[in-house]
């Protein structure tokens, strides 16, 4: 237990008569990565769970508010990754009847980060972005004035309507040729229009292409969406994020919760004065101090996380749309790691390649690896593996990365290995030793 002497510089306000948690202060980062590794669901040992439930993998994406959707599939998309690094070696049938199955659906696919699965429970506050899109904001602003594109609309939206269930490919093409991914045909224009104002719902993904049915015969008769103030819906979002990321700036909660920096900071400002959010003093991967806040609610895991309770021991690799880079900058300050996709980025211009994958390991992210699955042969190829300057190949570590990459292998039904380049060398040569 620590010194009860020691209070740290947090805020404390509102909370009554209750004592305090005694902290050092400036907090230390192992205390600050551990209960950031936390709240992200990311410190669990592996095997853990050795069957995850569906009760498992819905808690998981609960933990972290969302899980963000990519199209990329160099192994399997980001959104199954993401819970798999959580919780280990799952079914990822079990995922979709969590987002597609009418008796099973607690999970639904809407705008947040990006977009993504959030829990049903939250569909309400999601309504805010409803009525911007319905009130002609973003990108549907030009879109929707033009006369056609409303009869369009309504003749979409009742085809729907009659006939249930339908993918964009079942409306046919008015035959002109279209040369980018957004120069959709009209109907798809009409779906997606009538998908993020909330008429529409995605019922189910066949070879992943969205099939749109009537918000009525996908929302659960249980789910309330009794509509909401838009300040209400920004507190939540602010306070969900921060419960989320367990500890970060409070520009970074702002980034988690997919808000403008600038419309975030008189949220947590007034968040910070009725002591829902506390600031603290910590030290960051540079050597320095900086002011980080918390939720309230998270103060004893904090306590756990100095005291060393709580201690970061999974060994997993993170989607490049993990959750836990989601706030900007938060991988250098609080990982002293450079998180980046470079699938968009010409080939020449790539550091370390298409689709790297970053290695954590207890509380370090200590290296990456671009992996392409060749799913005919049954092989996963490791097109680039690296090391983070500074991280020794120990045994203990290359053991435990071994493990993690059977687990990943065995989920992705591969059966061979082929390392086409390490850095450093030994890295490589001792992981394939391990396997």
């Amino acid at each position: 237990m620590l010194n009860w002497w020691v209070y740290g510089c947090i805020h404390f306000c509102h909370l009554g008569d209750a004592m305090p948690p005694v902290l050092p202060s400036p907090l230390s980062l192992s205390a600050v990565r551990a209960l950031a590794l936390h709240a992200q669901g990311l410190t669990t040992p592996n095997g853990a769970e050795p069957d995850p439930t569906p009760d498992a993998i819905y808690r998981a994406v609960e933990q972290v508010g969302c899980v963000q959707i990519d199209t990329l599939h160099l192994v399997r998309r980001s959104h199954y990754l993401v819970l798999w690094s959580r919780v280990g070696h799952y079914d990822p049938a079990d995922f979709d009847r969590l987002i597609y199955h009418p008796d099973q659906r607690r999970l639904f696919e809407y705008w947040k980060h990006a977009a993504s699965i959030i829990p049903l429970a939250e569909y309400r506050y999601r309504q805010e972005t409803m009525r911007y899109f319905r009130d002609r904001g973003g990108w549907w602003s030009d879109w929707r004035r033009n006369p056609d594109n409303t009869a369009l609309v309504q003749q979409v939206l009742e085809r729907v309507r009659a006939e249930g269930p339908l993918r964009a490919a079942d409306f046919e093409s008015d035959g002109h040729k279209r040369g980018t991914w957004w120069d959709w045909k009209p109907a798809k224009h009409a779906l997606e229009y009538l998908y993020d104002v909330g008429d529409l719902m995605i019922a189910d993904r066949v070879n992943f292409q969205r099939v749109y049915d009537l918000r009525e015969r996908v929302l659960p008769g249980w789910v309330e969406f009794t509509p909401l103030m838009a300040d209400e819906v920004r507190g939540y979002e602010i306070e969900r994020a921060a419960r989320a990321l367990g500890i970060a700036q409070a520009g970074q909660v702002a980034d988690y919760a997919y808000m403008k920096r600038g419309e975030g900071a008189p949220v947590i400002k007034e968040l910070l004065a009725e002591g829902v959010l506390l600031e603290v003093e910590a030290e960051l991967a540079n050597g320095k101090a900086g002011t980080l806040v918390l939720h309230r609610d998270a103060l004893l895991q904090l306590e756990q996380a100095a005291d060393g309770a709580i201690r970061a021991t999974r060994t997993t690799f993170l989607s490049p749309f993990d959750s836990l880079f989601w706030a900007r900058d938060c991988d250098q300050q609080v990982w002293g790691f450079r998180q980046t996709l470079e699938a968009y980025k010409p080939e020449p211009q790539r550091i370390w390649g298409y689709y790297c994958l970053p290695i954590l390991h207890g509380d370090r992210l200590v290296g990456r690896f671009d992996p392409k699955l060749e799913r005919k042969t049954g092989t996963l190829r490791l097109k680039a593996l690296y090391l983070e300057p500074g991280i020794d190949p120990a045994d203990d570590l290359i053991a435990d990365i071994a493990g993690a990459l059977r687990d990943f292998m065995a989920w992705h039904e591969a059966r061979d290995l082929v390392i086409e380049r390490s850095d450093p060398a030994e890295f490589g040569q001792k992981l394939l030793a391990a396997l």
